[in-house]
């Protein structure tokens, strides 16, 4: 595999593509990438990044995305590249993008080394915040030469943001823990933007004080934190599983409500305001579980 891909490189570098304008940017892991001053042929390689596009209107120059690239649903139809974990690289330079966007959230690092190589610029995004989400919106759209759509969809997404926070503020604050799997049991740590999420929806992270992005926890932590509500992306495995655990007896002890959330929620890209406003209004909308306070 290693030597085939090696080989490929070869063949592209002995084909150079004509020479085109371009310029140097900071992606947001800090790296320095230069990139066509005009982008045509883009590759996404994150749902994040998918939903993005669309939402800019540039699905037209999106030419491949990876297998979880679901939404929206036209993303469906559009080449693959691979999963997001385990891209192909030989697809990648097969299909001679003028820029490929990643994400530091399940991209591996060996492609981006094997991409310079190709001399195929990679920009990361790496959102840690919502206001992250945001920033991620404008640096997408001043990549491609849109940066007024970008600037329209980011400020329509922070008013929006700003009525949520506005009915939240000044109410109580339920303790809750977010699980983004049952076994083992995986949450969100302090610098996450889903630990932001919760931060503007009114809710207070069993695990805020957290420094790993995605701690595992066992049952005992999960009963010793006491939570009022339990944060569920709706994603089938996860509620059948939810299902099945609760029957054990040990999870008799976890008196936490359940709330689900669609599984926009786990994509730092357009949707992240609605998941947040449905969150908001689950929360607030019913008293913290009495039995969970004991």
């Amino acid at each position: 595999m290693c030597q085939r891909i090696v080989a490929l490189i070869g063949l592209l570098a002995a084909f150079p593509l004509a020479t085109q304008a371009q310029r140097t940017v900071v992606d947001e892991t800090g790296r320095t990438v230069r990139v066509p001053a005009r982008v045509e042929r883009v590759i996404s390689l994150a749902p994040n990044v998918t939903e993005i596009l669309y939402a800019l209107g540039l699905e037209d120059r999106l030419v491949a995305v990876t297998n979880q690239c679901d939404q929206p649903p036209a993303a469906r139809t559009k080449p693959k590249v691979g999963d997001v974990a385990n891209p192909s690289l030989e697809t990648l330079l097969a299909l001679q993008p003028d820029l490929v966007i990643g994400t530091t959230l399940g991209n591996p690092r060996e492609i981006v080394g094997a991409l310079e190589q190709a001399g195929i610029p990679l920009y990361g995004v790496d959102p840690r915040s919502v206001t992250d989400i945001f920033v991620s919106i404008r640096h997408v759209a001043d990549l491609l030469g849109v940066p007024e759509r970008g600037e329209q969809l980011a400020a329509g997404l922070e008013a929006q943001l700003a009525g949520i926070e506005q009915r939240a503020a000044g109410g109580p604050q339920p303790r809750v823990l977010f699980v983004i799997w049952l076994e083992p049991l995986i949450t969100v740590g302090s610098d996450t933007f889903l630990n932001d999420v919760l931060r503007r929806a009114g809710a207070q992270s069993v695990t805020a004080g957290t420094k790993e992005s995605w701690p595992r926890l066992s049952l005992e932590t999960v009963i010793e934190s006491n939570p009022d509500y339990l944060v569920l992306p709706r994603i089938p495995a996860i509620e059948t599983r939810l299902a099945e655990v609760r029957r054990q007896p040990a999870w008799r002890s976890v008196r936490a409500r359940v709330i689900w959330l669609d599984e926009a929620v786990l994509r730092p890209g357009p949707r992240i305001v609605d998941a947040l406003d449905d969150l908001a209004r689950q929360l607030h909308s019913q008293s913290p579980a009495p039995e969970a306070r004991r």
